[in-house]
């Protein structure tokens, strides 16, 4: 039988209602190091069939460790705050150290948000103590993952299990 391609529709339609239509904040690192670019377009494509993802230039390939050159850090921090603000729900990749994620789960767990934490151990890095030890906090995941298609019905699950 021929192949065929799935619409957006089909797939919200197919999923939990709790996940369609929210706002999602990814986080993923920018200076600290751009190395998870390839799997950060894949998680933000992702979300994206569930609903809007404020930060979906952190993604893009044009996006480099210098930053968003064309704004100041103060610029960069209030906007950020903003979006974060009026997501819905946190995804952190964090198996790049960056001290910005870092910041804004920090943020993100003072404003109650419900946050996914999404790590490689084959990575050869550590998680660190400060997100491993906020496992079992209400509205706090953190998912080992190898292969990033296997991570995303994880992902799916973990969000509706948070967004309850």
């Amino acid at each position: 039988s021929p192949t065929r391609i799935i619409t957006r529709r089909e797939m919200a339609n197919s999923l939990p209602n709790n996940l369609v239509g929210k706002t999602y904040y990814f986080a993923g690192s920018i200076r600290g190091g751009r190395e998870d670019v390839e799997l950060y377009k894949i998680i933000v494509q992702h979300l994206q069939a569930r609903g809007p993802v404020l930060t979906e230039h952190v993604a893009s390939d044009e996006l480099t460790e210098r930053g968003e050159a064309q704004m100041t850090d103060k610029e960069i921090h209030d906007r950020d705050m903003a979006w974060l603000t009026a997501s819905d729900v946190i995804v952190a990749e964090v198996t790049q150290p960056s001290l910005g994620v870092g910041y804004e789960l920090g943020r993100g767990v003072a404003m109650k948000k419900p946050i996914v934490c999404l790590f490689r151990p084959s990575s050869g890095r550590r998680l660190s103590a400060m997100i491993s030890g906020a496992i079992g906090e209400s509205h706090f995941e953190v998912i080992e993952y190898a292969d990033v298609h296997a991570l995303l019905p994880l992902l799916d699950q973990a969000l509706a299990k948070l967004l309850a």
